[in-house]
């Protein structure tokens, strides 16, 4: 049995990825022990592609000899020129956007791009959930995978389940958000479990 390590204690994610594993026979999924204890990696390279190799090369080093897998994904809306691309996480709080009463990092982000795309109409509003994933062993990178998924940003939030910016991400083959959808659904469509797939077959064909 191969056992992968994640690199993450975002929730939502750790939940993506252990739905991702009870399709694979042969795969288990499990964080990263003692994570929280371990310093974390800048975060300060221009591409998902680089965040994730450097978390996934940096976090390795700490359980000798296991693959560690790490990811960086998020969201890029074409009629704001890509954003928030790798500043998905932390949008509103980078661009100084903090409403009143609102703790929630997650919704302080989608009432940011509420209100970037506030005058964008309906037929403009294309974007994609983007995806990559680094596994590594000791510091060195073994292999990195990509996924995406397309579809639109509404106008107002829809839907309880995911997080981040699902609510208001719209599959128009569906119509449905990313909220809307069951968890085996999610992994079927979604940019993370695209990545994830990619991921393993890369790895039974190495």
């Amino acid at each position: 049995m191969k056992i992968l390590y994640i690199a993450t204690s975002n929730a939502g994610k750790l939940q993506d990825f252990a739905v991702a594993a009870e399709e694979e026979d042969g795969v288990t999924i499990l964080p990263l022990p003692g994570l929280a204890d371990i310093p974390a990696p800048s975060e300060d390279e221009p591409t998902f592609e680089g965040n994730a190799r450097a978390k996934a090369a940096a976090y390795s080093r700490f359980m000798p000899g296991t693959i560690v897998v790490a990811d960086d994904s998020g969201l890029e809306v074409d009629s704001l020129g890509g954003e928030p691309g790798v500043h998905s996480a932390r949008y509103a709080d980078d661009a100084g956007f903090v409403p009143d009463r609102v703790t929630d990092t997650d919704l302080r982000n989608n009432l940011h791009l509420l209100a970037r795309l506030k005058d964008v109409p309906k037929d403009k509003r294309h974007a994609r959930y983007r995806c990559v994933l680094a596994a590594a062993r000791d510091g060195e990178i073994l292999l990195t995978s990509k996924g995406l998924v397309e579809g639109e940003i509404l106008t107002a939030a829809r839907g309880k389940a995911g997080f981040g910016y699902d609510p208001l991400f719209y599959l128009p083959e569906l119509g449905k958000t990313m909220a809307e959808v069951d968890l085996a659904t999610k992994h079927r469509l979604s940019h993370r479990g695209n990545a994830f797939r990619s991921l393993l077959l890369a790895m039974r064909r190495a």
